[in-house]
Formats: structure tokens, sequence, C-alpha cells
């Protein structure tokens, strides 16, 4: 499989949040998982003054633009410029051109892939968010989004939840 790598796309000033999830709903519609890995809109806090009070507020970093981790073919370019709102990729004529780990950097996004010593069929212990303290048996991995599907127990039921190479530890 090809190498993922962060891109921009040029979207309609004010419709970044909407691209998003019609990409990420025709991700999961298609089944491109494993080919569009992850859709931010870079976003950054400041300090607003209204009516004399201090606010803190997220604005977004670049008004018109929406990052996206994919591996680039026809398939994924062709899903990603023809979702409504998408006015193109930033590039050269229709060649994407993707983002450099310099200009990443800023961006607060890292590249670096953790080393794991676990596998599927593995039972870990979740040591953060949500589901921490929480046991299970890995049932599958996903190494280009760095995190695992476990099963755990809700309701009396298995169900699978997706957690974070990070936020697991073997037992």
């Amino acid at each position: 499989m090809a190498e993922a790598n962060w891109y921009v796309v040029h979207t309609y000033s004010g419709y970044e949040n909407k691209v998003k999830a019609n990409i990420e709903k025709t991700i999961e519609n298609r089944h491109l998982e494993e080919q569009i890995l992850e859709v931010r809109v870079p976003l950054q806090d400041v300090v607003e003054m209204k009516n004399g009070a201090r606010k803190q507020v997220q604005k977004k970093m670049f008004p018109g633009y929406v990052l996206i981790n994919m591996v680039m073919n026809d398939d994924t370019w062709y899903v990603v410029r023809n979702t409504r709102g998408v006015t193109g990729f930033v590039g050269p004529g229709s060649k994407p051109v993707p983002l450099t780990e310099a200009e990443m950097r800023p961006l607060g996004i890292q590249s670096e892939n953790v080393v794991v010593d676990f596998k599927e069929g593995d039972t870990v212990t979740v040591t953060g968010g949500v589901w921490a303290d929480t046991v299970g048996v890995i049932q599958s991995m996903n190494q280009a989004k760095q995190c695992v599907i476990i099963n755990v127990e809700l309701f009396g039921r298995e169900t699978p939840v997706e957690i974070s190479f990070s936020e697991i530890k073997k037992m």
C-alpha cells in the first residue's frame, strides 16, 4: 500500500465543517477507511474581548481550507474532489502537493509512528480516555491510524471500540 500524506483541500468559505462531515460520510459509505485516514479543520484558541469580558473561543486557523491525511490515488482524488463544497486541492493545476514535515509541525500534527509490542489476540488494558482501566482483546490493528479495535462489554454485550496505541498497554 502506498504511503498516506497530508493534503490541503480548498473549500467554500464557511463550509469547512460541512465538507469534513461529507467526506467522512463518503469514507464510511465507500469503505475507504484504509485510504482516507483523517479529515481535519485546524482550530486555534483565541481570546476575544466582548462587552469588556475576556472570552476564550476557537477559530479556524485557515478559513476555507481542510486538511486530509490520505493515500493519493484515482479513487481518493475523485471522492474528495467531487465532494459538495470542495473547489479543489492546493497544488499546481490538478496535481495535489502533500504537506512537508516542516509545514505540518506548526499545525500540531505528529507523523511519528508508535512502535508497539502487542498483536491481534493479545489482552490489553486501556490506560486513558473514556475506557480507562477497561480490559479487552485486540480484534484488529490499524498501523496507519495508530489504533486498535478491542471488544469491551457494554450493556451486557461485546462491543468493538477503537483505541489509540498510546492509550493501551499489554497485560
